[in-house]
């Protein structure tokens, strides 16, 4: 990176400065999606169509700012105030081709004007201030002027193109003409600063109006952090490379200007700026572009005129939120793709390149991590997806992903592919709508000794069959010839709360909880051959970060509920004659013949109490470490005044709080950690979870991450090898023995 670059702040009132220290910025988690229709079918969904799915977790990410400027006083370390104080500029050395031409002028000109402010210490201070008169820089001859651009006619326009010219293409050929006739060193700065002269600016129309109601919506959670610039204009420079720092340093970033410099090689590491919404890299003789670029997905506007480039990576593609690609200017660029721009424009040429992407080298496999390979009585494994339901999986949220990749015929064949190459014991799946799962997992997983339960959301029984078939739920599958399902209940979140004694007359039930129609369905198994039994909850909580304290309230209703049928089935009586359930009647006559005859089966065993009975809880809970969620399960326990409360009512969960009765731990927890189970565009993080009770169960073996090297040039979920924007989550347990036959 230049030791001489030139940033700016956001417009403010009065003059600012600021010590040279670690200074915040906050990575706003973005969430994704919005409640579906109440009535649907297939055909009525369009791309435009919300989904119910997942929030973010909301954290704030500290950034430390890498060190622009040098301690003490040293050559360029100026501030000047432009715009009457409404935006300050930071300025340094402009590059060693321009320092030496201004500086001789400063000293020539204006020794006898200098004057010094001295705030505090001049260590780490930006408070050492030279005036400068208006010749400093006027006079200072730029060595980027019209008649020296290095790669393309300065005189190129719109003007023979004939008809057909679509207007992106007319916008272009305007500014790449303002950009030749103004290529000055820091002329994006010195554009804004002249901005700033009319008066403090309202918030920037590019970033968009605030609309609370988008499905990707920043979410804040905590106190604001300070960053009070970030934009960096590098332009004119006469840089040859970029070093690392910039990227590794600088991710707050939303707009770099490194036109009118000497860049040959764009490094790779630019993919780690993805907070970026503009980046200019004209008039700089770039020969080709790294494929990580398709990393930017914020990107709106990317300008590249007046290069060596022939060629433009498929990768740029993934940029669905790009409005502007400036290419005019690149002497031997691949004539189709000009043509598509010339008369289509920029989006129909990042669609074209995005439909371009093929699936390529797979990524390495996910690696299985034995934690625990001593000889044990009995062991199972379970599998927890969120397999993202067709109606969901739209072109409006998932932007970046090619349309092929994104079919559910596609994705479906990759997801049974995947459960069937596990090949775990217990396969918990949320969001799965009701047709896939009749239609096709039943189907094709009955061939690989699966059989199933499947409950949908409650807006299923206010909707005609047609409708409700593309309802979405949580399906448990079992392997029917090693474990009988004894009982099955399912959980109605809002039904249950509506209908407590202590919540009735309640307005934050009926407004908040009542209309979130998110469920969970319990099932109690017994092995056929060793008489254990096994509770395994399948569970899909409310998506939106906005009501954190429904989140809570769900999760709170779906402990007490663990605790009332454990009780129950804790008194369950032995299965006299388990051959009677060989074939579960959930699946009718869906039966696949038992490939050989089954061993005899062993007694059941016995549970004195509701704890002891092996517990498993799968699902997409939406919520991270630090949320109430995490907290009442992995500590047993949640106070009544909870932040995530924020003062609503909720019965004797806000006057009493929240407890159960078991002792639960993520089988992720400390061992194995996965970077994330939920990948897309604005939100990277953990969601999922599979919890286990560890007074009766013990982690043998994990399904570690995904390829992290593969996902440097892969924006997001789902994508060609990951057919969901989640990852599957697969567990190995041990079942201690301790418990006594009847």
């Amino acid at each position: 990176m230049a030791d001489a670059p030139f940033r700016y702040q956001q417009p403010r009132a009065g003059p600012q400065y600021y010590p040279q220290q670690n200074q915040q910025n906050f990575h706003h988690r973005q969430y994704v999606r919005n409640g579906s229709p109440v009535n649907s079918a297939r055909g009525a969904y369009t791309n435009d169509t919300p989904s119910p799915s997942r929030s973010p977790v909301s954290q704030a990410s500290n950034h430390n700012a890498y060190g622009l400027y040098n301690q003490g006083h040293q050559q360029g370390q100026h501030m000047m105030m432009n715009g009457g104080g409404h935006q300050s500029y930071m300025h340094m050395n402009m590059g060693q081709k321009y320092q030496n031409h201004s500086h001789q002028q400063h000293h020539g000109q204006q020794n006898h004007h200098h004057q010094q402010n001295h705030i505090g210490n001049h260590g780490g201070q930006m408070g050492h201030q030279h005036s400068f008169s208006s010749g400093t820089l006027s006079h200072a001859t730029p060595h980027f002027t019209p008649s020296a651009i290095h790669n393309s006619n300065a005189n190129n326009n719109t003007q023979g193109l004939g008809e057909g010219v679509h207007e992106d293409f007319t916008r272009q050929m305007t500014m790449v003409s303002e950009a030749r006739q103004n290529a000055v060193p820091h002329r994006h700065a010195k554009k804004d600063g002249v901005v700033s002269l009319k008066g403090p600016q309202q918030r920037s129309t590019e970033e968009g109006p605030i609309n609370h109601d988008e499905r990707n919506l920043a979410l804040v959670n905590g106190p604001a952090s300070r960053q009070d610039w970030n934009a960096l204009d590098m332009s004119g420079q006469g840089l040859r490379a970029l070093s690392n720092p910039l990227f590794e340093s600088y991710a707050f970033l939303t707009r770099l200007y490194l036109d009118n410099n000497y860049l040959h090689y764009l490094n790779p590491l630019i993919s780690q700026l993805r907070q970026l919404t503009h980046l200019d890299l004209s008039n700089n003789g770039l020969m080709l572009l790294p494929p990580e670029i398709g990393m930017l997905v914020n990107l709106k506007e990317l300008y590249l005129f007046d290069n060596k480039i022939r060629d433009i990576p498929l990768e740029i593609g993934y940029l669905c939120k790009l409005e502007i690609l400036g290419i005019d200017g690149n002497i031997g660029l691949d004539e189709d793709l000009k043509e598509i721009m010339v008369q289509q424009g920029t989006k129909a040429l990042v669609e074209h390149l995005r439909e371009s992407i093929e699936a390529g080298t797979p990524p390495n496999p996910r690696e299985w991590h034995v934690l625990d390979d001593t000889p044990v009585d009995e062991t199972f494994s379970v599998i927890s997806y969120n397999t993202l339901c067709e109606k969901y999986a739209t072109r409006a949220q998932y932007g970046y992903t090619p349309s092929r990749a994104l079919a559910w015929d596609y994705r479906s064949n990759l997801i049974l592919q995947e459960i069937q190459d596990h090949d775990a014991d217990f396969v918990c799946l949320q969001e799965l709508d009701m047709e896939s799962y009749n239609e096709l997992f039943r189907k094709q997983l009955v061939h690989n000794d699966y059989q199933g339960v499947f409950w949908p959301k409650t807006r299923a029984k206010t909707m005609a069959e047609k409708e409700a078939r593309l309802v979405d739920g949580c399906a448990t599958f079992y392997k029917k010839s090693k474990y009988i399902l004894l009982q099955k209940e399912f959980i109605d979140f809002a039904n249950l709360a509506i209908n407590r004694p202590d919540m009735k007359g309640e307005h934050d039930v009926f407004n908040r909880v009542m209309p979130k129609d998110n469920i969970a369905v319990f099932t109690f198994f017994e092995n056929r051959f060793t008489g254990s039994r096994f509770i395994v909850v399948n569970a899909h909580i409310h998506w939106d970060p906005h009501f954190a304290d429904v989140k809570l309230v769900q999760v709170a209703i779906l402990m007490e509920q663990i605790d009332k049928f454990a009780d129950k089935w804790s008194r369950h009586p032995p299965c006299a004659d388990k051959t009677a359930f060989r074939h579960s009647e959930v699946d009718g006559d869906l039966k696949a013949p038992t490939p050989e005859p089954l061993p005899a089966p062993g007694p059941s065993l016995e549970y004195s109490s509701a704890t002891q009975i092996p517990l498993i809880i799968c699902g997409d809970f939406n919520a991270g470490v630090g949320s109430g969620v995490h907290e009442l399960i992995t500590q047993g326990s949640v106070g009544p005044n909870h932040s995530d409360f924020k003062n609503r009512k909720y019965g004797n969960f806000t006057r009493d709080g929240m407890a159960h009765s078991f002792s639960i731990k993520s089988a992720y927890n400390g061992t194995q950690e996965l970077s994330f189970t939920n990948y897309t565009l604005n939100f990277t993080g953990i969601i999922d979870y599979i919890w286990y009770s560890t007074n009766s169960l013990e982690v043998r073996g994990l399904l570690g991450n995904v390829d992290l090297e593969h996902l440097r040039k892969v924006p997001g979920f789902p994508h060609w090898h990951f057919p969901s924007d989640h990852l599957a989550l697969k567990a190995e347990f041990e079942v201690k023995a301790r418990k006594e036959r009847k």
